[in-house]
């Protein structure tokens, strides 16, 4: 059982924040780069980009980035038995960008950590911020982001699952509690 936590309205409100913010802290965007990671974050980088466009008439490069092989979780049957690769995609120079790693919900941190070795075998970028739609708290890693939608505080057996128009037909971020859900 889930309960709608964000609408679209508010989820779209969440996301000009962040759009407004990474403007104010970059002071210019010229030399950013937006790296969603796959598969919801790729989304949001790409809605980030399109209001950046709107706000600054500056097309900002998006990049797409799989992390499967970088999981530290990938060595673990019960969790994934045969990783799927959905490659990684981008089509501009990061050494000495100022990148913007985008993801849509943060945790423990270690989605973050896997982007973070992925996007230093690909180059050296200037530096590395980090946007995230829902920041839900319990980190197990010393990762923080600088950009956040929406602070959702969880409990470790509830859930967050956003949802979004390019692959489920709607915006939203809803809530579960998972014992309800094994019930």
């Amino acid at each position: 059982m889930s309960k709608e936590v964000v609408d679209s309205v508010t989820m779209k409100r969440a996301l000009t924040r962040i759009t407004y913010e990474i403007i104010e802290q970059s002071k210019g965007v010229e030399d950013i780069a937006l790296v969603g990671i796959k598969t919801r974050g790729i989304y949001i980088a790409k809605r980030i980009a399109s209001r950046l466009k709107q706000l600054e008439d500056i097309d900002i490069p998006v990049g797409t980035l799989d992390i499967t092989l970088y999981r530290d979780d990938i060595h673990d049957a019960s969790k994934i038995q045969e990783p799927e690769v959905n490659n990684t995609d981008i089509e501009f120079d990061i050494d000495n960008k100022n990148i913007i790693l985008v993801d849509d919900v943060l945790f423990t941190g270690r989605t973050i950590r896997a982007a973070l070795d992925a996007l230093m075998d690909i180059g050296r970028p200037k530096k590395i911020s980090l946007a995230v739609l829902v920041d839900r708290g319990h980190r197990e890693l010393p990762i923080r982001p600088d950009f956040v939608g929406k602070n959702i505080p969880t409990s470790l057996g509830e859930q967050i699952k956003v949802n979004v128009e390019e692959i489920d037909g709607k915006d939203s971020i809803d809530i579960s509690d998972l014992h309800k859900i094994n019930e």
